[in-house]
């Protein structure tokens, strides 16, 4: 199935609403899907990370999970999203997401997914807890700000490594975790680290500019500012020849 705006489920729900507004949103989706660097897993992913960030999470939702599923995205790969995006959008809104995905699941008729439960040392703080897969200078500049928000990084970095996202590859982490810097302006820091996680995972730098491109659809003030730190960033990454 195509993910062009004529196969978008609520498409022609816009048109009756306002048909200029529709007009409008058929000529951006359209533009937006066209862009050949991301896979529909990867746009699908994007799409339902833009609703997590700004918890709009309702008919627009459940349109953008349809058509993941019509491209091959299974609920179960939502779910190991939305785990994996909640220490950057909060529990509160991923768990609202959830909520919100189960209630499709079931008009659908789509049995919940088993997933398995986390290892204790996974989930563990202090004494008993495995070893942070944090690198130690990013474990310094946390312990600098400080050491209760370390622990707490090291927690939410734990229970993401060795498990979940069991299904996300470090491409798709870094495309969703650099996405999620956009929509909230945490453009520093942060949006580097996710930046050269993308590139880990083997996403050239032409396709970190697609997801910038991509989350353009999601508002166009919040992407001219990323546009500003994505090119800083890499030019300063050829001046030190990487």
């Amino acid at each position: 199935m195509s993910t062009t705006y004529e196969s978008m489920a609520g498409a022609l729900r816009l048109v009756e609403l306002d048909p200029v507004f529709g007009q409008m949103y058929r000529a951006t989706a359209e533009h937006a899907d066209a862009i050949p660097e991301l896979t529909a897993r990867e746009k699908t992913f994007l799409r339902v990370t833009a609703h997590v960030c700004h918890a709009s999470l309702g008919r627009g939702f459940d349109d953008d999970v349809r058509m993941g599923l019509a491209a091959g995205v299974s609920t179960a790969d939502v779910r190991t999203l939305l785990r994996f995006v909640s220490y950057d959008s909060g529990y509160h809104v991923a768990a609202a997401a959830l909520e919100r995905l189960v209630e499709l699941e079931v008009s659908l008729g789509i049995a919940p997914p088993v997933a398995e439960l986390l290892a204790d040392e996974l989930v563990a703080t202090g004494a008993g807890a495995a070893a942070s897969p944090l690198p130690e200078p990013v474990r310094e500049t946390l312990a600098e700000l400080d050491v209760h928000f370390l622990e707490h990084f090291d927690l939410q970095s734990r229970m993401r490594s060795g498990h979940e996202p069991g299904t996300l590859s470090e491409r798709e982490r870094g495309l969703v975790s650099l996405s999620v810097d956009l929509h909230y302006q945490t453009l520093a820091d942060t949006f580097r680290t996710h930046v050269g996680r993308a590139m880990r995972g083997g996403a050239e730098r032409e396709d970190v500019r697609a997801a910038l491109r991509f989350n353009a659809q999601f508002g166009v003030t919040r992407a001219w500012h990323a546009w500003q730190a994505l090119n800083t960033y890499f030019a300063t990454l050829e001046q030190e020849g990487r």
